[in-house]
């Protein structure tokens, strides 16, 4: 249940509508070269347009220092968003100047400007409560549908939330609700399957996953700090020591929730991580010093289809490797293709490398839930609260 008010609760007609979506896309040569966070944001834009709002959108992109950078100008989305949107979208080379003001004022219902990038301007990081009320100047309501930066207590994402009247658009609801429902009334068996580098990242969510899941699949280079902690050597895998003992106490509160916690059981192996190095498949125990795991193994890859083909509910984030390179892409492969061919389980993928993967295998379309937010689903998986959607107003 989502408790903040959305924007249907609000009455946007005729009212300057200053949106914060997150259109942190990549580009390349000036071109938008994935528009999945741009589409996320339609239906929110197009229910405001459809019911006569003033629309500005305002949206951070990459990290420049606080002063404007052309290579991180948000121009080229505009022209993205003016396709998808199929309606003229004002571009402002301005953020809270006067040259936004006068666009602000020459607006009619129903139309769209976009603001340059927040980060153009240093006062969007430091949450500076000045910068918030000038971007709050721009509007008379606000509204967060940045779920990809609801974790960050910016002055765009959190500041303006003080000063105006504040709701949620219906990407931050949709992303929260489904999230949180999945923890809280999961169909069972619920199997969640954990990837990437590092367990230290993940610690927290793990955490809380041992506390409502039947199976946890961990696989990518985080496996290697619990292998370790079982007393397994593991050549030169990546290995974080100082988690090691949390590791320990992971997978011991994974046996008292009588969780089944499911580790590769072999690996595809190599000394470097090169496209066209040398690799070879071999038990857990068996890698050798001077090599290291970078894929999981056929043997795990079975064992890990299985347990997913049974699944009701299913919860993935993070690669079994380093996906990026044919060498070590089949274990990422596998498991995308296993939690895309389950169609009688609910599967959610949460944002970063999963749904690159998704994207690369051509699969994003036959999962349930593809979510916008990597740390964002993160922290909310962990149960910590969120700046953006914690100043937004209750329901």
């Amino acid at each position: 249940m989502f408790d903040k008010k959305t924007i249907k609760d609000a009455d946007v007609r005729g009212k300057r509508v200053l949106v914060r979506v997150d259109f942190n896309v990549p580009l390349s040569d000036g071109l938008v070269t994935d528009d999945t966070r741009v589409r996320a944001a339609l239906p929110t834009l197009r229910y405001l347009v459809d019911h006569g709002a003033r629309v500005i959108v305002m949206s951070h992109l990459g990290r420049p220092k606080g002063a404007p950078d052309p290579q991180f100008s948000l121009r080229p989305v505009r022209r993205v968003l003016q396709r998808l949107l199929g309606r003229n979208v004002v571009f402002v080379d301005d953020i809270v100047g006067p040259e936004a003001h006068e666009a602000v004022d020459r607006m009619v219902d129903g139309e769209i400007i976009m603001l340059e990038n927040v980060r153009f301007d240093p006062g969007e990081k430091a949450n500076d409560p000045e910068f918030a009320k000038a971007l709050a100047s721009l509007g008379d309501i606000y509204v967060n549908d940045a779920f990809g930066a609801a974790h960050r207590a910016h002055a765009s994402t959190e500041g303006v939330a003080h000063v105006l009247p504040a709701y949620a658009g219906l990407l931050l609801a949709r992303e929260v609700e489904t999230l949180t429902a999945m923890l809280a009334h999961p169909e069972r068996p619920f199997v969640a399957i954990l990837g990437g580098s590092k367990v230290s990242d993940k610690f927290g969510v793990i955490d809380r996953l041992l506390d409502c899941v039947d199976t946890l699949i961990i696989g990518g280079g985080m496996c290697f700090t619990l292998l370790v902690a079982k007393g397994i050597g593991v050549g030169n895998s990546l290995v974080e020591q100082e988690w090691v003992e949390p590791a320990k106490a992971m997978l011991a509160k994974a046996t008292e929730k009588g969780v089944g916690l499911m580790l590769p059981v072999d690996f595809v192996i190599a000394e470097a991580i090169e496209p066209d190095v040398e690799t070879r498949i071999v038990a857990r125990e068996e890698i050798p010093a001077g090599m290291m795991g970078l894929d999981i193994g056929p043997t795990t890859v079975e064992l890990f289809k299985g347990e997913i083909t049974s699944a009701r509910t299913i919860f993935w984030n993070g690669p079994m490797g380093v996906f990026e390179m044919a060498p070590f892409e089949n274990g990422t492969k596998q498991v995308a293709l296993a939690v895309s061919r389950n169609n009688r389980a609910v599967s959610v993928v949460g944002g970063g490398d999963s749904v690159a993967a998704l994207k690369k295998f051509d699969l994003e379309e036959r999962v349930t839930f593809v979510s916008t937010g990597g740390g964002a689903s993160m922290k909310l998986l962990e149960g910590s609260e969120l700046p953006g959607i914690a100043a937004l107003q209750d329901a």
